[in-house]
């Protein structure tokens, strides 16, 4: 069993109690959006990381990362890429890709949009951790943890750190 901690569309802005909130995963994976290269340098000093390059995201961040990743997770078919879609509206690259041969966990960022929901067509789950940085367009930023055991996701959990602009105590930007 592993868990893992999800994050999208940091856009180089890092939330000191993601620390906190993912002290008891495995890994973190970032959907993409990153920004800095600190950002993922510093994740990756914390916990083992996998991390995909968004839109935003250029120089080092870009020739770091790929744009697409599909990988196994204790049995667990993952895909990873930043601009996706969801169930019933993916983008046309993804939804090609799908129809070849589908994951069984699909993951997305850019929307700035929590998702987690299934696709019945292609039989896989969804998730769109949201954006848990501070530019974009919304209100809360959030996270995802979850654990992957046997080829199943399990314990999914959505954390909430606070709202867009809010800068806590002891932080920067």
């Amino acid at each position: 069993m592993k868990r893992i901690g999800l994050m999208s569309d940091t856009h180089s802005h890092l939330e000191e109690s993601v620390f906190k909130y993912f002290e008891e995963v495995d890994e973190i994976w970032h959907a993409g959006d990153i920004g800095d290269i600190a950002i993922m340098d510093t994740l990756e000093a914390f916990k083992p990381c996998r991390a995909v390059y968004g839109n935003i995201d250029h120089g080092v961040v870009k020739h770091t990362y790929p744009k697409d990743m599909r990988f196994m997770c204790e049995g667990l078919d993952v895909f990873m890429t930043h601009i996706g879609g969801y169930p019933g509206r993916y983008n046309k690259r993804v939804f090609e890709y799908f129809l070849n041969k589908p994951p069984k966990l699909f993951i997305c960022g850019h929307s700035h949009i929590l998702k987690v929901m299934p696709d019945k067509e292609f039989g896989f789950l969804h998730i769109n951790p949201g954006a848990c940085g501070n530019h974009g367009f919304h209100a809360v930023k959030t996270i995802t943890r979850f654990s992957i055991d046997e080829g199943k996701v399990k314990d999914l959990e959505v954390v909430e750190l606070g709202r867009r602009g809010e800068i806590k105590k002891g932080q920067s930007s």
